[in-house]
């Protein structure tokens, strides 16, 4: 079986006509909510992820609005709130060098140009001018990193491992 990622949660029906809002997860949504995007719903009400081809798309306040071909109603959609959208891997798509998927940064280990050992990635939030790393360590408070040259040095995908140098007040 193909391994998935996640890109959005259903969270509501919009509508009556079959559409949906989606709290998105992903950083292409313009990719992956195109037309003729295939998505995957996985649902505990579902023994196996369902294929959705999105009809359509468009962004509405915190959410994206999304309907899919052959759903109309929103009797066909309400069974399935909750549901999470994903993509298969190989549908994931090249990235430039030094461009990063979420998925690939969260569970990377953080250490210090020195070698300690910070913890690991659990998060990444987008508060604005730059993503912010959030380390979980083996003890105390999470740590905010920001993904800026100045704090984030090295990142190996292939050793789950990242090198940052901490700037004064940081920790």
């Amino acid at each position: 079986m193909s391994e998935f990622y996640t890109v959005g949660k259903l969270v509501n029906t919009q509508g009556i006509r079959g559409e949906v809002r989606i709290i998105s997860e992903t950083d292409f949504p313009e990719e992956r909510y195109r037309k003729g995007q295939v998505l995957y719903l996985f649902h505990p009400s579902l023994p196996t992820p369902k294929p959705l081809t999105v009809a359509s798309a468009r962004p509405h306040k915190n959410f994206y609005i999304l309907s899919f071909e052959g759903i109309t109603s929103i009797n066909e959609v309400e069974k399935f709130k909750g549901g999470v959208l994903k993509v298969r891997a190989e549908d994931r798509g090249e990235l430039d060098e030094g461009e990063f998927y979420f998925q690939d940064i969260i569970g990377c280990e953080v250490f210090t140009e020195e070698g300690e050992r910070l913890g690991k990635i659990k998060e990444i939030l987008q508060p604005g001018a730059n993503d912010v790393w959030v380390v979980k360590p083996d003890k105390g408070r999470d740590i905010l990193l920001p993904y800026i040259d100045d704090v984030v040095r090295e990142i190996n995908i292939a050793e789950k491992r990242i090198t940052v140098y901490l700037l004064p007040g940081l920790v």
